[in-house]
């Protein structure tokens, strides 16, 4: 599967920006995907990810009540609602998919990977 992820800009803390993820091939729902990011200097890290299906989702403690991960695999793509964005969640954001059903929270258990689309809140 390919990944090509947008949505990503500039925005002031307290907003809210919604990324996409579209993914290519009649498989789409087969994957488990996630949502990571990459702040300069900084490791990758988990944001959020969801099952094949939908029906259970999962978030970084850092995000959960602000981030809604959500898919729509009619349509290939992922989402990643982000509200009352504060500049500490800026980073570049990727999409990844897994080759299960089932999300796992770690970045080498997701084989394929989106380009990132960046995300800056500013103060």
């Amino acid at each position: 599967v390919q990944l090509q992820a947008s949505g990503g800009g500039l925005v002031q803390a307290g907003g809210s920006l919604r990324l996409s993820c579209a993914g290519s091939g009649r498989t789409f729902s087969s994957y488990a995907m996630g949502w990571f990011r990459q702040a300069p200097g900084k490791e990758r890290e988990f944001v959020a990810a969801i099952r094949w299906s939908g029906e259970d989702t999962y978030y970084a403690d850092s995000v959960k009540g602000r981030f809604t991960i959500s898919r729509d695999n009619a349509k290939n793509t992922l989402y990643l609602q982000m509200n009352n964005l504060r500049p500490e969640d800026t980073a570049v954001y990727c999409c990844a998919a897994r080759d299960s059903g089932s999300y796992s929270l770690e970045v080498a258990e997701y084989a394929h990977w989106g380009q990132g689309t960046q995300v800056t809140v500013s103060s």
